[in-house]
């Protein structure tokens, strides 16, 4: 392979729930059937499947448009089946997509696009593509989408933050719409010496933290310094701590955590990964903000003096 190749990663949501509902032969059937037709979607559109994981795909392509071209057509197909699906069943498609030099050993294949389109496809969160600016920068006059920097995104396992495009393909967007968010390169930066503190905040009750109390863990156990009391929260389910100059919050949990900073419509969804938080903003413990019920905690930095 050349060093033209993207890899995309395609991911089903909500997998477990459906177990639940259905039982693990016909769950297992139904999500196979899914896989499947995610491959032919790919194929369709010139990639080839390297293999199946599960509940997910990993495909490659010959370059960005082909790759963009194919996930945005899966995202669009599937939302419409996924109307006709009961709510237990739902089993949403987050994606991600990373080109780069791949090599490939024995039918499978390795290099940095690789884990960095595996890596986007934890973040980005149910029904979202995310893609790196190298595949961006080959979309070309692809049809009916648009995209929006989410910035500078530090990945686990890369000592630099990966330059992220959120792709917007729903039909029919409107200009207004796709205004420039703040991005995350804006926003995360370390934090100055005279930051004072982290301030939490969930439904009826509050807590600051001073940086001597520093690690702090939110969760549902007695232990957890910030606790919240929901199922989908885990015992021990996030750590705030200070490194290397700033605030950075860690996902300990079985479920993940979202997050989004007051200001920008981008969320960053964490699975046993990290993020920096700056500013302020909230936090989704156990689902996404889309589910309303979800436990959500605000969070502050407090400036020196406060």
């Amino acid at each position: 392979m050349t060093d033209s190749t993207t890899v995309v990663f395609a991911d089903l949501t909500g997998s477990t729930a459906v177990y639940e509902a259905m039982g693990n032969a016909r769950a297992a059937e139904a999500i196979t059937r899914l896989t499947h037709w995610i491959g032919r979607v790919c194929e369709t559109h010139g990639g080839r499947v390297v293999k199946t994981l599960g509940d997910g795909l990993f495909a490659v392509f010959p370059n960005g448009q082909q790759a963009i071209g194919a996930v945005v057509a899966l995202q669009r197909a599937h939302t419409q089946r996924l109307a006709e699906w009961p709510d237990p069943i739902r089993m949403r498609l987050q994606i991600g997509v990373a080109s780069g030099e791949v090599i490939e050993v024995d039918g499978d294949c390795y290099g940095d696009a690789v884990n960095v389109a595996s890596r986007l496809s934890d973040l980005s969160g149910p029904d979202h593509i995310w893609a790196t600016r190298t595949v961006v920068s080959q979309l070309g006059t692809l049809q009916d989408v648009r995209v929006r920097s989410l910035g500078a995104i530090p990945l686990r396992g890369r000592t630099q933050a990966a330059d992220i495009y959120q792709v917007d393909w729903e039909e029919g967007l409107q200009t207004h719409q796709l205004t420039r968010p703040a991005t995350l390169s804006e926003q995360i930066r370390p934090r100055p010496a005279s930051a004072a503190g982290i301030r939490l905040a969930c439904v009826d009750h509050q807590k600051r933290f001073r940086m001597a109390n520093l690690p702090i863990h939110l969760g549902r156990s007695d232990e957890a310094d910030f606790p919240v009391d929901d199922l989908r929260v885990s015992r021990l389910h996030a750590r705030i701590e200070w490194r290397s100059g700033r605030l950075v919050l860690t996902d300990t949990s079985s479920y993940g955590t979202w997050m989004r900073f007051a200001g920008s419509p981008a969320v960053v969804g964490l699975r046993r990964d990290e993020c920096a938080l700056v500013g302020s903003g909230e936090l989704a413990l156990g689902a996404p903000f889309d589910d309303f019920t979800v436990p959500k905690v605000q969070f502050e930095i407090l400036a020196a003096g406060r």
